[in-house]
């Protein structure tokens, strides 16, 4: 059996530059999608120059996804790309829906049509589907309730890889990740808000951190372990969908108080909350039941929340003390 090939949708993004990596240490032949206008940089892929495969694609665009499939024939696809930041699909809630979910199904029509047989496939969904949540912890079996346009857009995405794996005996599976965090999260993210604010506060360039909800509750893991999850739901007898998160929840607060420690400081004197920043309707708390991934794929995270957060500070202390003028 010659070498695995695999191709990641949202290869730029946090979740991509991890998992290129990961199926680069074990031995794959990985190709990325990325959009000829993208203007998200490729900074967290550049150490990966000469072993990552670039191609042209996006998801709006059916006819470049069957090219891309045509061309790679890859044993593994990720679905990754997604508009992903909540707050902007009540800005967007359209371009949201046709990346977010009406993507999902053109990628799955390309491998319908011009994958192998065998190809198989991976959807990115979130805990954002559980939204107002019916019960905690939230489970495979937990009835969706989403709270956002994107949230939405992914119920959408989750049902209808759902639905080709019912219709065409493909072998599709959907990780219900929560929350996954790292030093490559996106600065308009708040847990990197917090951690490059915090920094920025330290090294005396900024005064204020302003936030909205501090009482939000979320299931913070470190993406690098959560990209594995998705590797061994690929790696399976049988596809099914999956769980993914830490079992423990931790408020905006919390996250905060660790963040300044770390550096010395207490949050309380420089923590704005502006209502600007609240949603139009609110998730209030979000933690996973992973015990469906951890028995039958044998997966548990690593990294824990305190050294998530310092990690994260530690890496935009170094980011800032890099770039600031000699």
């Amino acid at each position: 059996m010659g070498k695995k090939t695999a191709l990641i949708t949202g290869v730029t993004g946090q979740d991509g530059s991890y998992l290129a990596e990961l199926l680069l240490d074990k031995g794959y032949e990985v190709y990325g999608l990325v959009r000829r206008s993208s203007t998200e940089t490729g900074s967290r892929i550049s150490h990966l120059e000469g072993k990552l495969k670039l191609i042209q694609g996006d998801l709006l665009d059916q006819h470049s996804l069957d090219e891309a499939i045509r061309e790679t024939q890859p044993d593994e696809v990720y679905n990754l790309a997604a508009q992903s930041f909540v707050p902007t699909s009540w800005n967007q809630p359209v371009l949201t829906g046709e990346y977010t979910g009406l993507g999902v199904t053109k990628v799955l029509e390309a491998i319908h049509h011009y994958g192998k047989k065998t190809t198989r496939f991976y959807q990115a969904s979130s805990s954002e589907m559980f939204g107002k949540v019916k019960e905690m912890p939230q489970s495979e079996e937990t009835p969706f309730y989403p709270r956002s346009p994107y949230g939405v857009a992914k119920v959408y995405g989750h049902y209808i890889t759902v639905n080709y794996r019912e219709s065409y005996d493909m072998f599709a599976v959907s990780g219900i990740l929560f929350n996954h965090e790292s030093p490559r999260r996106g600065l308009e993210f708040v847990t990197r808000k917090i951690t490059n604010t915090v920094a920025k506060i330290k090294l005396d360039m900024a005064s204020e951190l302003r936030l909205g909800n501090l009482e939000s509750k979320r299931d913070w893991g470190f993406a690098a372990d959560y990209v594995e999850a998705m590797w061994l739901m690929l790696q399976q007898d049988k596809p099914d969908d999956y769980v993914v998160g830490t079992g423990e929840t931790h408020s905006v607060k919390e996250f905060c108080q660790v963040a300044f420690k770390h550096v010395g400081l207490d949050y309380k004197e420089y923590v704005k909350v502006d209502k600007k920043f609240w949603r139009p309707a609110e998730v209030d708390l979000l933690i996973a039941d992973p015990s469906k991934a951890k028995k039958k794929l044998g997966w548990e995270p690593k990294v824990k929340f305190d050294e998530l957060v310092k990690m994260m500070v530690d890496a935009d202390m170094k980011l800032l003390a890099d770039n600031q003028p000699k």
